[in-house]
């Protein structure tokens, strides 16, 4: 008789938190108290795009946005650089440790964790965003081992000396996907919503790669929570346990919509 094989792997939950949560100082609060209570070792992963946008605004540069993805030329590289990495990283942080969480802020150049390359120009020239070449999972299991849990900023490098401005939804499936070697991961995409919706209004709880595109076809789904699931179905193909899409007061795991293969 064969012996089964066991999963003895530590459980680690990635939580991908949106600038909407983020910049709401009810829901983040909220957020940052579930987060805490997440049993184990944990990893968070957060957006800021509308407080770069206020904070551009202020230094009278304009934010050029195209279905959905910010124009990053160098002087809104240098926003978000400050906004991402600085003041909405370190908040998170400072408040984490407030509620008994060992956390550090880390960008993709710390460590050098994550490393892109410049997207390259085709019809739209994106100016400084990265798209993700990898992301180091083994110097990350270092310090999650260590009881230290990593905040991460939507900013990576490309290795020559540039900051890239990086899509946190990706940063957060990199993350979990160069993790699953070392941890049983779940993956957790938070925002304001319940989960996905139908057309009814009613959340769908279970998508896989057929009936997505079935609800791509229909306009069920659209927009941003596009990328999003094609994030999540990329993630749950190379070895993420599960990768769940919720409020983001309902960090259980019991909750919204599960993305499996």
């Amino acid at each position: 008789m064969d012996t089964p094989i066991l999963n003895n792997k530590e459980q680690l939950t990635v939580v991908k938190v949106g600038g909407a949560v983020v910049e709401d100082e009810q829901q983040l609060s909220q957020l940052l108290d579930h987060f805490a209570a997440i049993p184990g070792h944990k990893v968070l992963v957060h957006g800021g795009g509308r407080s770069a946008t206020r904070i551009a605004a202020s230094l009278g540069i304009e934010s050029q946005m195209i279905n959905g993805r910010r124009i990053t030329d160098a002087d809104m590289l240098r926003v978000v650089t400050m906004v991402y990495g600085g003041l909405v990283n370190k908040n998170i942080v400072a408040r984490l440790q407030a509620r008994g969480i060992d956390a550090v802020g880390l960008t993709g150049a710390d460590m050098d964790v994550i490393r892109s390359h410049r997207r390259p120009v085709t019809e739209v020239d994106y100016g400084f965003v990265g798209d993700v070449d990898r992301a180091d999972g083994k110097k990350l299991k270092a310090l999650i081992l260590q009881g230290i849990t990593p905040v991460m900023a939507p900013l990576t490098h490309d290795g020559m000396g540039n900051m890239l401005n990086t899509n946190a939804d990706t940063i957060a499936s990199e993350v979990a996907k160069a993790l699953a070697p070392h941890f049983d991961v779940t993956l957790i995409y938070s925002f304001e919503m319940p989960g996905v919706m139908d057309a009814n209004g009613m959340v769908i709880p279970k998508i896989t790669r057929q009936s997505f595109q079935k609800y791509v076809n229909e306009g069920v789904i659209c927009g941003g929570m596009i990328p999003k699931i094609e994030n999540a179905l990329q993630a749950v193909n190379v070895g993420v346990g599960s990768v769940i899409i919720t409020q983001a007061t309902a960090l259980d795991g019991k909750h919204g919509t599960r993305v499996v293969k």
